[in-house]
């Protein structure tokens, strides 16, 4: 399902979809705000491919988003609801925690670090993906780790987990970069290939994706070190019981029932809009190990201890 941009962006998920009932109990919290409004706000990026992001003809679309659709159906089921507008709100870096924390959004359908420090913030659902921080450069720069950098310019997205982490190795290594902060990924991205940095500091999977959309994809290279680990879940509310196990439940039913693996298949494993390019990359064993048993952990070892049986 494709969402166009323009500010909010509404959709109707139509009763043909649905046979739930009404929940006996008194809503409260998010529940009671969709049952009321009838609507549901999704916080969505531009540029996080493949999660969520725009294509040729502005739509909204990503693996992050089809997640949160599947969710909110089973939301719609639960509450009974012949109808729900689910309207697409475009987010930040910089701009998602706040947005959810003052209720502009209900889910955010991104690519967002679930971390312990974000958990003061707000909650998460299990995660649904698992990446790791690294750096892209252009083959010709030689960069094949953080310590290549020294006293180089390295860009990062603001308001992200990769960010801080960079910026707190920059000082204890003592290496001297220049970091900068990138609106979004694009624009970071675009900062290396224009030369005003020599490397982008995120997430393998988005510097993957940003790179095999680029005009020269050979151009690029990321370095084999992993500065971290970086789980990702939707992200909602902090505090609110109800809505988090209606969240919960209906992304444990898609990994039971074998959808999530049909959902990463179309994104990462199949040619995806707007240039068909396919990112070939399978399934992490990480992935595999937490859809086995979910988790919404923020600790990092929680998803470095593949279990022995699903290593290679």
């Amino acid at each position: 399902m494709k969402m166009k941009k323009s500010g909010f962006v509404a959709v109707v998920i139509g009763a043909s979809l649905l046979s739930g009932v009404v929940m006996a109990q008194e809503l409260t919290g998010t529940l009671k705000k969709i049952k009321d409004s009838g609507s549901v706000t999704l916080g969505v990026r531009d540029s996080s491919i493949p999660f969520s992001y725009l294509d040729d003809k502005q739509s909204y679309q990503g693996y992050s988003i089809d997640l949160c659709l599947r969710t909110v159906t089973a939301i719609q089921r639960q509450l009974g609801l012949v109808a729900l507008k689910v309207k697409m709100n475009p987010v930040t870096s910089a701009t998602r925690i706040p947005l959810m924390a003052n209720g502009t959004i209900d889910l955010e359908c991104g690519s967002t670090t679930n971390n312990v420090e974000r958990q003061n913030q707000v909650a998460f659902a299990p995660t649904t993906f698992v990446t790791a921080n690294r750096l892209l450069a252009k083959k010709s720069a030689n960069i094949t780790k953080l310590d290549d950098m020294k006293g180089k310019t390295l860009v990062s997205t603001a308001g992200t987990s990769n960010l801080k982490q960079v910026t707190a190795l920059n000082a204890e290594r003592k290496l001297g970069m220049n970091i900068l902060a990138a609106k979004d990924h694009a624009e970071a991205f675009l900062m290396v290939e224009t030369g005003r940095a020599v490397a982008f500091a995120m997430d393998d999977i988005l510097l993957s994706s940003l790179a095999a959309s680029s005009k020269s994809p050979n151009d690029y290279v990321i370095t084999k070190e992993s500065l971290s680990v970086e789980p990702y879940g939707i992200m909602l509310r902090r505090g609110d019981e109800p809505f988090k196990k209606a969240v919960d439940t209906a992304v444990i039913n898609l990994m039971k029932s074998g959808e999530i693996n049909r959902i990463y298949a179309k994104w990462f494993q199949s040619p995806i809009p707007p240039k068909g390019i396919n990112l070939s990359i399978p399934m992490s064993d990480q992935l595999k190990a937490v859809i086995a048993k979910p988790t919404d952990s923020g600790d990092p070892a929680t998803y470095a201890a593949v279990p022995a049986a699903q290593k290679k």
